[in-house]
């Protein structure tokens, strides 16, 4: 996949974890690409490790495994953040 193709999963897919599990965080518009980009890798990591399968190519199932990523990550970010 491309590195178009991933930042505009990753735009998606960090607009839907957002709309999943909303809330006042900072960083508009690059940090929920920089989340969605960052939540496809870590999601593809996740699926590939539990036999889920992985982000390879841009489909319905690769967009759940981003969206999954990214909610992972905004969870631990919020997490992070609260603590400081």
């Amino acid at each position: 996949m491309g590195i178009i193709s991933w930042i505009v999963l990753g735009l998606i897919a960090g607009i839907i974890a957002k709309w999943i599990m909303p809330g006042k965080d900072g960083g508009g518009f690059i940090l929920t690409t920089l989340l969605g980009i960052a939540g496809a890798f870590v999601g593809g990591f996740v699926g590939s490790f539990l036999g889920l399968g992985e982000v390879g190519s841009f489909s319905l199932g690769s967009m759940a495994t981003a969206v999954v990523g990214a909610l992972i990550l905004l969870f631990v970010y919020r997490q992070i953040k609260s603590k400081s």
